[in-house]
């Protein structure tokens, strides 16, 4: 199975649920790579966009390269209203950019599902020099906020979660330093959602495990996830934590 394309199962709930990042980390970024009318970037995986705008607004020349068909077509009747907007549905890995060059190419959560060497050499190969590489993603818990809600959360997922192939992709963001790449930082911004049992379940039914989870083990899984935060007071609070690499091609 490629997890990769799950997602283009569910655009519309994909754009609903999944969380946003916050403006320090955007700022960071857009100074690191000087963004500007006239400044040239690529994002690798946008999904639905969430981490597309603010770096629309700049002005820059965006371009996105999305596998999904869904999410690409979702991502252009989103964003055809900026002129700066343009997207490949295509997949990066394959794809010939030619002698495209970027000032800026940038990655949340989408770089992990590219083998390493492919993520880090071609972008390596695609960026200007003094251009910038820019990874974030977002690390979520909930445990210190409920321990006991943790507790019984954890026994839904072990009696109903079982589904044919568990997520496992990762990537060692720092080994970006052994393809040539200099500077790297790493970076932290920390925020906070609450959500109802309703929105705790469609949440989790965002992620690409979840989303194949079949019978007869789905239903029961996701009810038990919601009843779980139901007699926890219908509340459930997530401490996020957004991490940013940043690093540059010299």
């Amino acid at each position: 199975m490629d997890f990769r394309k799950v997602f283009d199962r569910i655009p519309e709930e994909f754009d609903r649920w999944r969380p946003r990042y916050c403006k320090a980390l955007f700022d960071d970024v857009i100074t690191a790579a000087g963004l500007a009318p006239g400044k040239t970037v690529l994002e690798i995986g946008p999904g639905t966009g969430q981490a597309t705008e603010p770096i629309l607004k700049t002005g820059c020349d965006y371009t996105a390269i999305e596998l999904g068909e869904h999410l690409t077509a979702f991502m252009r009747e989103k964003f055809d209203r900026y002129k700066n907007f343009s997207i490949v549905n295509d997949d990066f890995e394959t794809h010939d950019f030619g002698k495209e060059t970027f000032d800026l190419v940038y990655s949340a959560a989408a770089i992990q599902w590219i083998p390493e060497k492919t993520a880090f050499s071609k972008t390596y190969e695609m960026l200007k020099h003094g251009g910038v590489l820019a990874m974030f993603l977002t690390r979520s818990e909930y445990q210190s906020s409920d321990p006991a809600l943790y507790d019984r959360i954890q026994e839904v997922y072990s009696e109903y979660f079982h589904p044919e192939q568990n997520y496992s992709c990762r990537l060692a963001y720092e080994n970006a330093q052994d393809y040539g790449f200099t500077a790297l930082e790493r970076r932290e911004y920390h925020a906070q959602r609450v959500l109802t049992a309703d929105e705790y379940a469609a949440y989790s039914a965002t992620h690409c495990d979840h989303i194949v989870l079949e019978e007869p083990y789905r239903t029961k899984f996701f009810d038990g996830l919601r009843k779980a935060v139901l007699d926890a007071g219908n509340r459930i609070v997530f401490n996020d934590t957004f991490v940013l690499y940043l690093t540059r091609k010299p």
